[in-house]
């Protein structure tokens, strides 16, 4: 049998199950409010490759490790605590995504950043949209943290939009999110 590209997993979350997938380099992928089947022909097109449950497989020791790692995470996260760095796979992603998401990645917990903070971080101050289509883009959600990234003005900014449900569904949970760091927008 021929390795997986991925192997993937489930928890509860708020909103439903949260699946979570990771590869022999990283963290590959999370998401919520979809499918599992979505969830899986969504990474299948990404990857390029098959995308296995982690109980179906016998799978790499790294990707295994890489999961744990990232179930970890988002336990933590959902119960109000900070984790610890993890190991991102977005290889398949654009450059100008990575260098983004790399970016939002370092947001602390419990603080927020602007898009334009985050086009000035990537050498392009002027690129704040561009940095927002790359947050809308990100395949890691909560574990890269777009929830973080705001509005110039401090207001709370965009969600991901239909990723999330409805756009206030999106704004909702991006609040509920910030709320569990301790962060209060309006």
């Amino acid at each position: 049998m021929t390795d997986p590209a991925a192997i993937y997993r489930s928890i509860p979350g708020p909103w439903g199950p949260i699946f979570v997938a990771a590869t022999p380099r990283g963290v590959a992928a999370v998401d919520w409010l979809t499918t599992e089947d979505a969830f899986r022909t969504r990474l299948i097109r990404r990857l390029g490759g098959p995308v296995t449950a982690a109980t179906e497989v016998d799978a790499d020791d790294d990707a295994k490790a890489h999961l744990a790692s990232a179930v970890s995470a988002l336990e933590a996260l959902l119960a109000g605590r900070p984790s610890s760095d993890l190991s991102l796979d977005l290889t398949d992603r654009p450059t100008w995504d990575r260098r983004v998401l790399g970016e939002v990645a370092r947001i602390r917990w419990g603080s927020t950043a602007s898009y334009g903070d985050i086009a000035a971080r990537v050498g392009a101050p002027r690129a704040a949209r561009a940095v927002g289509g790359s947050v809308g883009r990100n395949p890691i959600g909560l574990l890269i943290p777009c929830h973080r990234v705001i509005a110039a003005d401090g207001s709370i900014g965009g969600s991901g939009g239909n990723a999330w449900g409805s756009g206030e569904d999106g704004l909702e949970i991006k609040r509920a999110l910030l709320a569990r760091e301790g962060v209060h927008i309006g």
